[in-house]
């Protein structure tokens, strides 16, 4: 192992979490994946997860977040607690879909020409 190398198992700072990152209750159900960390960059402040849900987004609390790996979020919340997870509030956060203008089409053509850019709202 090189001296970069970190085990899955050992946990990582949130400043490492990547998108995509299962996240799990307290009895080891995966409910979600990570969509972005809540932070103050400027405080070097960790305030959490955005968690994508097959039912939206919802907020985990830093408290609520017992570890964190390169492969998983492991949480303290009960099954039940994570039903009752709160949406996350705050300014929303915007995507760039960069494919929708994409294709041989004339829209997708005149898109590309003009730079239009699709921002895709998350809700």
């Amino acid at each position: 192992m090189s001296t970069g190398d970190v085990p899955e198992a050992d946990e990582i700072s949130y400043m490492a979490l990547a998108v995509g990152t299962p996240v799990e209750s307290s009895s080891g159900s995966v409910f979600g994946k990570v969509e972005h960390v809540l932070q103050v960059p400027s405080l070097d402040l960790f305030d959490g997860i955005v968690v994508s849900m097959h039912h939206g987004l919802r907020h985990v609390e830093r408290d609520q977040i017992a570890r964190i790996t390169r492969t998983v979020v492991q949480c303290s919340l009960s099954d039940e607690e994570v039903a009752n997870l709160p949406p996350p509030d705050g300014t929303p956060v915007f995507h760039v879909d960069a494919l929708a203008e994409a294709g041989p089409a004339l829209t997708a053509r005149l898109g590309r020409m003009f730079r239009r850019e699709h921002w895709l709202k998350e809700e």
